[in-house]
């Protein structure tokens, strides 16, 4: 067999060396380059500026004892926890919300359809920044101070400061808390797979999700009890001009939040709402004339159909919701763009630090991906 360049597989072989061998050249040039104007300029590249002293205060770190004595890289990771902090819960409100005001939009109300539909083109026609900076500035202009912090039970406080409420002490014994909870989890998706299973094969139901309940709570609680029932509080109180002690639930995470969860709820909304008018209306007309209520009908015969349509598009309004969240360095919310850019200009390890947040946010919005295409594989229709 004679190969020619007219033969199309030839040439298509041709230009993918080509392209790849134009790529990799200009990878080079960009690299080399790169080096020699650092080398002239006597700057130092690498990320061994990641275990020096940071000296960075950080005001909102939930999930790691950080004070600033602590490296750089502490740093960024405290920066990496909020970011991923922000995007999970807003990805749960932000479905929430937005498949209620999608739904909404279908009503036969016609006040909850109009107030619906005004809301989905005020939300997304407005910039996201500047909600963010409306939220951020009614938080902190509108709420009193410490000294006159709203109290509720004097346990909780609200404040300019932000939101103070009481807070477990650490305790070993938490740990088998968290195990029992994991284990909880994994128990309660096993017997969700075997009742599917179980119907698909049988047609008997199962309750499964009042037993996954169960199996949540139930296995935390049995640990909890088990290793000793440790519980002791921390409570916040007023100690000069501020609040010590509790967690703290801060006007700057708490406008980010809101924010990317209103504006992205928007857009989700007139996804769900296309989804279901996708759904042929006589799968709705035939489950209503067994007798089924439209609430059931809603949710065991159109949404599931509806699903085919809607993850796809939803898998996009994830990932902008991860990435939106790099606009918290307005507000002054220590996310990962804040700090590193703060670490930047400290150790003018700019390249490395762009680098970094590169990096991370490639990891979330892959792994985002990733989860969404296999959901929607498994949601798919299989012909048999």
């Amino acid at each position: 067999m004679r190969w020619t360049l007219s033969d199309p597989r030839v040439k298509g072989i041709v230009y993918q060396v080509v392209m790849i061998g134009l790529v990799a050249w200009l990878v080079g040039w960009l690299a080399s380059n790169t080096m020699h104007n650092l080398e002239v300029r006597r700057i130092a590249s690498g990320f061994g500026f990641l275990s020096r002293e940071a000296g960075l205060p950080i005001g909102d770190s939930p999930f790691i004892d950080y004070t600033p004595e602590r490296s750089y890289l502490a740093a960024l990771l405290v920066g990496v926890l909020n970011t991923l902090r922000v995007a999970v819960i807003g990805v749960v409100l932000a479905t929430l919300l937005g498949t209620a005001i999608g739904i909404a939009r279908l009503s036969r109300n016609w006040l909850l359809a109009r107030c619906a539909h005004a809301y989905v083109e005020v939300m997304r026609n407005l910039p996201l920044l500047l909600q963010l900076l409306f939220w951020w500035a009614l938080f902190r202009e509108s709420l009193p101070g410490p000294r006159e912090a709203i109290r509720i039970l004097d346990v909780f406080f609200l404040s300019n400061r932000g939101f103070k409420y009481p807070l477990p002490v650490s305790d070993p014994g938490h740990a088998w808390v968290l195990a029992g909870l994991g284990v909880g989890l994994a128990a309660a998706f096993a017997v969700a797979g075997w009742a599917r299973a179980r119907q698909a094969a049988t047609g008997a139901q199962f309750p499964a999700g009042w037993t996954a309940l169960g199996l949540v709570l139930g296995c935390p609680l049995a640990a909890f009890l088990a290793s000793g029932a440790p519980l002791e509080w921390s409570r916040p109180a007023l100690r000069g001009f501020n609040f010590v002690g509790g967690g703290t639930l801060t006007p700057e995470f708490a406008a980010l939040l809101i924010g990317l969860v209103t504006y992205t709820a928007a857009f989700i909304a007139e996804i769900v709402r296309s989804g279901i008018q996708a759904v042929p209306h006589g799968q709705s007309e035939a489950a209503l004339s067994l007798g089924l209520p439209r609430g059931r009908v809603l949710r065991l015969v159109v949404l599931p159909q509806a699903l085919r349509v809607i993850v796809p598009p939803m898998t996009s309004q994830y990932l902008n919701l991860a990435k939106n969240s790099s606009l918290a360095v307005a507000i002054g919310y220590p996310d990962l763009v804040s700090i590193a850019n703060t670490t930047m200009n400290q150790t003018g390890q700019a390249i490395e630090g762009v680098a970094i947040i590169m990096a991370v946010y490639l990891t979330i919005s892959l792994s985002i991906a990733l989860f969404m295409n296999w959901y929607n594989r498994r949601i798919s229709l299989v012909e048999r």
